[in-house]
C-alpha cells in the first residue's frame, strides 16, 4: 500500500502498490461482481463503454448514480458519479479516473478525482466534500490492496 490521498487545488489523487497482475487489477476495477469484493455493497452498470449508466450503492449511505467516462481496456477506467445520494447524475457529481500501470511485480493504480470546483454550495461544501473523498479513497484502496493481494479471499 502506499500513502494517504492528497488534496492539491480541487482534485484528489492517490496511488496505491498492489502486489497483483494487470489484469486482475483492470476486473475488479471493471467488472460490478467483482468491484463489490472491494467497494460498494452493489455495483452495476449498463455495459463497460463510455455513456453507459449504472449505480455503486452502500448499504449505509444510498446509491451514487454513475455514467461511464473511459475505457481504455487494462490502462484506464473513468466515470462521473453523483457525490450525494441520488437518483440520477446532477450538478453534485464529480469525475473519477483510475489509472493501472505494471510496477515491478505488481501493479500501481491510481485514482484522480476532480470536478470539486464546479460544485454548488460554496466553498466550504467544496472543501468538505474534497476532504470527505479524499477520507474514501484512503479507505477504498486499501481494500482493493487487502481484497486482491489475498487476506480478503
Amino acid at each position: 500500500m502506499s500513502d494517504h490521498a492528497r488534496i492539491k487545488g480541487h482534485t484528489v489523487t492517490r496511488t496505491v502498490h498492489i502486489e497483483a497482475s494487470r489484469d486482475r487489477v483492470w476486473e475488479a476495477l471493471t467488472d460490478p461482481e467483482v468491484m463489490v469484493k472491494w467497494f460498494g455493497d452493489a455495483a452495476g452498470f449498463a455495459a463497460l463503454e463510455p455513456g453507459a449508466t449504472g449505480s455503486i450503492d452502500w448499504d449505509d449511505y444510498g446509491s451514487f448514480p454513475i455514467e461511464i467516462t473511459e475505457v481504455v481496456p487494462g490502462d484506464a477506467f473513468g466515470f462521473r458519479w453523483s457525490g450525494i445520494p441520488a437518483e440520477a447524475l446532477d450538478e453534485y457529481s464529480t469525475h473519477v479516473r483510475f489509472t493501472v500501470a505494471d510496477a515491478g511485480t505488481g501493479t500501481d493504480v491510481t485514482v484522480v478525482e476532480s470536478g470539486f470546483d464546479t460544485l454548488p454550495g460554496g466553498t466550504r461544501y467544496r472543501r468538505a466534500r474534497l476532504e470527505q473523498n479524499r477520507e474514501g479513497w484512503d479507505v477504498e484502496l486499501d481494500e482493493l490492496a487487502i481484497f486482491l493481494e489475498g487476506a480478503d479471499q
